[in-house]
């Protein structure tokens, strides 16, 4: 396991974080099965389990909290907040009214005192920077966070927030939490350039690609029932992104093969080789998915390889763009666009 410096904290994290969305509900994986893929990533060497409040309801952060009892300390521990927590319209949201409560009952669920990372799950457009900001610095002084971050936030808003943390003198995110993989490359063209210059830590999400490449999802083989189901409109091949989906992970199948690595060892080197990212955060539902993407946790991938994937996907590109979670909201909002 490779280790690196998370931002300029001076944390030192694994390439390869363990995500924890599968926890529960979503993923259908029970406690003793969350257990079981905790004690094998912590014994391969991950240092770093990432989880939010509303993975699975509240479940997620149940399962990690019962999963790392009495082995708090060696592990670095993050949580998201921010996504709605029921049907109360302020049980969401950036403020310091629910951040404040998201916290405690995130702290309360995990069964800890504090948490090593706190992440903005989403950008709040209808809350400042300087409350949210605010919010977070207090918390941190009170010794619940150690550190707080963003993600899937745009790359003018993680400029925005930086400016206005150091314009009210308060703490600064620390950390982006981006969508990244071969298939989504276009934070290539703004957010990792934003997070170099600040000196973000980022721990990239669904280096996957949601599963398109796990190797699992090939031209003319059925594709698995739960995905199918869980997110049909990604997978449906008659949608023209997800044939340009199925054209490039064929091209791709073939460079991993030549390379003698699998899809899964092609997909993580790619987004770990960037000098932007911190890790790649992986979200096994089962061990055998773990011990998969473990292999990958030593891959350095040649020039030739890297030079090989471009040709297939262009620096900067996303083949599925309206998947993105960073698109400002008068591009999704006709009101917004018009006075």
């Amino acid at each position: 396991m490779q280790y690196r410096t998370l931002g300029r904290t001076g944390v030192q994290v694994s390439s390869l974080a363990l995500g924890a969305m599968n926890f529960g509900a979503i993923g259908r994986t029970t406690q003793d099965e969350a257990t079981a893929i905790v004690d094998a990533a912590l014994e391969a060497g991950i240092n770093l389990i990432d989880t939010a409040d509303m993975y699975g309801g509240g479940g997620s952060e149940e399962m990690v909290g019962k999963a790392i009892a009495g082995r708090r300390d060696d592990i670095v521990l993050a949580t998201k907040a921010n996504m709605p927590m029921g049907d109360e319209r302020n049980h969401q949201g950036s403020s310091r009214r629910w951040l404040v409560t998201a916290l405690d009952d995130s702290l309360r669920r995990l069964g800890v005192d504090h948490v090593d990372l706190y992440q903005i799950h989403r950008w709040d457009p209808s809350t400042s920077d300087e409350e949210t900001l605010s919010a977070l610095t207090d918390l941190q002084r009170a010794g619940k966070i150690r550190y707080f971050g963003s993600s899937t936030f745009p790359a003018y808003r993680i400029v925005q927030a930086q400016w206005a943390a150091r314009e009210h003198r308060l703490s600064r995110y620390v950390t982006e939490q981006p969508s990244y993989s071969i298939l989504q490359r276009g934070i290539e063209s703004h957010v990792l350039p934003v997070a170099e210059e600040y000196g973000l830590g980022v721990l990239v999400w669904s280096p996957l690609a949601s599963g398109w490449l796990s190797g699992a999802i090939r031209a003319g083989r059925e594709i698995a029932t739960h995905r199918s189901t869980f997110m049909p409109q990604r997978f449906d091949t008659a949608i023209p992104s997800n044939r340009a989906r199925l054209d490039a992970v064929e091209r791709l199948a073939g460079v991993a093969d030549e390379a003698g690595l699998t899809m899964i060892q092609l997909a993580l080197g790619f987004v770990t080789a960037h000098p932007a990212v911190t890790g790649a955060i992986i979200g096994p539902r089962t061990l055998d998915h773990l011990h998969a993407q473990l292999a990958a946790a030593d891959t350095v991938l040649s020039a030739d390889v890297l030079d090989a994937i471009d040709a297939i996907v262009a620096p900067g590109t996303d083949l599925a763009a309206h998947e993105k979670f960073d698109t400002p909201p008068a591009l999704l909002d006709p009101s917004l666009r018009r006075r």
